[in-house]
């Protein structure tokens, strides 16, 4: 009773809390750590057979028969399997190389010699604005790698201009406007309309403010689709009245994944548009990374940039000697 009266025990210290050190976040591998994790699939269909191939005893006609295969499973194709091979044999001749554990070298710096020619970086110096604009089949990644390189175009300081030349898929517009808060760049887009028109006024736009590149993405379209087809080249034209010689850049964008069949869309895509470079996406999601060699042998079209992840910096320039180095690593 009257318990509330009596003197209360002060209530314990509570000790100061011990200062915590903020955890650091690990550090972000490197381009090539990325490139060899991103190739991994691709190495392991060669260097599976590789490691069975390469581990000692004579260089004959039976190891070339299964070094063409493995090749050819990794979809670098017949023309460019058969130039590898020419070159390995002309190493093993030149050098006197007599052991096969010495063929993986040869066999990389035959890649490196193929792929070289198409290892020429993207120049947006030439024309101000500078005009980009993008091609693909639907789901190669055209809009994820507009919004990549308008990251990397700013980070070299450049002001950039993104024309949403996509007009019929709503998700692409909003996609787009998204990697432009993020980017801090304009988005010209609007809801249906001609396709053409936006990125003419786009263009028009960039030369009033004295952007330095403008890039323009345009709807996914098979090349069988002759109607659509036929649109990508009226968008072409229009570009060159609004800027003459524009567009200064034409990206043919592919899913390696599809192996054989982005040699078929470089043909079409090429034919029909002229295509000054090439950017290859998903490298990291599939076993066909190959197909680089058949495109240099079929269609030498520089590759501007590759990508092998989903983070904003995993767009890089090709490298032929990088990239060979990271298939037989």
């Amino acid at each position: 009773m009257f318990d509330f009266f009596k003197k209360k025990d002060p209530a314990p210290a509570t000790a100061p809390a011990a200062p915590t050190t903020p955890v650091a976040e690990p550090a972000r591998p490197s381009w090539t750590d990325r490139l060899k994790a991103g190739l991994a699939r691709t190495r392991e269909t060669l260097n599976t057979p590789i490691s069975e191939l390469f581990t000692g005893g004579k260089i004959d006609e039976a190891l070339y028969e299964e070094l063409e295969s493995m090749l050819l499973m990794a979809d670098c194709g017949v023309s460019a399997t058969t130039e590898l091979l020419e070159d390995v044999r002309g190493q093993v001749s030149r050098s006197s190389l007599k052991d096969a554990s010495e063929l993986r070298g040869a066999l990389r710096q035959a890649m490196t010699h193929l792929l070289t020619p198409l290892a020429k970086p993207l120049d947006t110096t030439r024309q101000q604005p500078f005009v980009i604009m993008l091609a693909g089949v639907n789901g190669a990644g055209k809009t994820t790698t507009i919004g990549k390189l308008a990251w990397k175009l700013q980070a070299e300081g450049k002001s950039v201009l993104i024309a949403a030349g996509d007009t019929f898929r709503a998700a692409a517009r909003e996609q787009l406007q998204a990697w432009g808060e993020r980017n801090n760049v304009h988005v010209v887009a609007q809801e249906g309309g001609d396709p053409a028109a936006v990125i003419f006024d786009a263009v028009n736009s960039a030369k009033a403010k004295g952007i330095d590149v403008v890039i323009a993405d345009t709807a996914g379209r098979l090349p069988t689709q002759l109607n659509l087809m036929e649109e990508i080249k009226k968008i072409q034209r229009v570009i060159g009245k609004a800027l003459p010689d524009a567009p200064h850049e034409v990206l043919l964008v592919l899913d390696s994944t599809t192996g054989q069949n982005a040699v078929m869309q470089v043909k079409a895509f090429d034919d029909a548009l002229k295509v000054t470079g090439l950017v290859l996406t998903k490298l990291d999601g599939t076993a066909k990374g190959g197909v680089i060699a058949a495109i240099a042998k079929t269609r030498p079209i520089p590759v501007r940039f590759i990508g092998v992840g989903e983070q904003i910096d995993d767009l890089q320039p090709f490298d032929a000697a990088e990239f060979s180095e990271a298939l037989f690593s």
